[in-house]
C-alpha cells in the first residue's frame, strides 16, 4: 500500500459527518454543504431551518466554519469546479 493510500485511509472516517452553512435565505431555507467521512467531498443541500436543525442533530454533525476551518473552503472549490466544467463545455 502506497503512502497516498495510507494517508487517505487514515483521514476518512465514515462515522464523521460535516456541515458547512453556505447561505441563510430570506425565505427561511438554509443552503449547506454536507459530507460523510471527508469534508473535502461534499454535496450541497437546502432545507427549511427547522428541518436543517433536525438533520444536524440526527446526523451528529461537526459544524465547519468557512472562515476558520482548516478543511478548506467548499464553496470556492465547488464554484471553481463548476466554472471549469462550464468553460470546458463551451
Amino acid at each position: 500500500m502506497g503512502q497516498q493510500e495510507q494517508k487517505q485511509g487514515s483521514t476518512f472516517d465514515a462515522g464523521r459527518r460535516y456541515v458547512r452553512v453556505c447561505k441563510r435565505r430570506p425565505d427561511g431555507f438554509i443552503e449547506f454543504a454536507f459530507a460523510i467521512g471527508d469534508p473535502a467531498l461534499a454535496v450541497e443541500l437546502m432545507l427549511p431551518e427547522a428541518a436543517f436543525h433536525e438533520f444536524c442533530l440526527a446526523n451528529e454533525v461537526i459544524l465547519l466554519d468557512p472562515d476558520t476551518s482548516d478543511q478548506g473552503d467548499w464553496v470556492s472549490r465547488l464554484n471553481d469546479a463548476s466554472r471549469q466544467g462550464f468553460e470546458d463545455a463551451v
